[in-house]
């Protein structure tokens, strides 16, 4: 492509709003934590170290009877409570700027779990709501 020799009408997204297509077969609730698999479809997030966690899920999607791409979820990226971890698992305020990782659909641990899990964050912060992730 050449450099521009006029002015240019460059189209932009905030980057805050993703849609990915959904996985047939699945329902994503709202304010679920979606991660998209290696096909890029939009799946929950779950312990499946192979998935990508992209933000929260805006609405209930259902595509449970329909095929590959049949609907779209909109996912959004920014800083969301979910549920905290137990035991070694459990993430305090000292944990705040590491990574956090997907147990599933709504909590998060400290570790991967040996590769097990996803990276679903960075720990933005942790109160009584829970652990506070910031998806970017």
């Amino acid at each position: 492509m050449a450099a521009l020799t006029a002015n240019r009408n460059t189209v932009s997204r905030s980057g805050s709003l993703r849609e990915p297509p959904v996985k047939g077969g699945v329902k994503i609730y709202a304010g679920a934590m979606v991660a998209i698999d290696a096909s890029g479809l939009g799946i929950p997030a779950a312990a499946v170290a192979a998935l990508r966690v992209i933000g929260r899920s805006e609405d209930l999607v259902d595509n449970t009877a329909g095929a590959n791409g049949d609907v779209r979820a909109k996912v959004t990226t920014g800083i969301f409570a979910y549920g905290n971890s137990s035991g070694a698992d459990l993430i305090g305020l000292k944990d705040v700027g590491q990574p956090c990782y997907a147990v599933d659909d709504q909590t998060v641990a400290l570790t991967d779990s040996a590769a097990a899990r996803p990276r679903a964050g960075t720990i933005f912060d942790v109160d009584q709501l829970g652990v506070w992730v910031k998806f970017s």
